[in-house]
């Protein structure tokens, strides 16, 4: 199956390239595409329980889907992503 969601504090080629690295290594998912312009991520996944874990990655790496809460902290930790993102592109 193949899902397209809108996240939030999606900001650059760091950004994209940090979820790109971390939505990869997770089981079941492929295929993942980041579209800065449209702040969205597309993917392809087995079952609805790699979804839910491509959705709490994001979250965790500080870009949560868009609806989710997005307190101060996860703004800080896309600013971390992103800027591990751009040293390791």
């Amino acid at each position: 199956m193949e899902s397209t969601l809108q996240i939030q504090n999606l900001k650059c080629g760091g950004c994209a390239h940090t979820i790109i690295t971390r939505l990869e290594k997770l089981e079941g998912i492929s295929n993942v595409i980041v579209d800065n312009d449209a702040h969205s991520v597309s993917f392809n996944y087995l079952n609805r329980k790699e979804l839910e874990s491509a959705i709490t990655e994001l979250s965790t790496l500080g870009y949560p889907v868009e609806g989710e809460s997005n307190p101060v902290t996860k703004k800080a930790k896309s600013f971390v992503s992103c800027a591990i993102g751009r040293i390791n592109n």
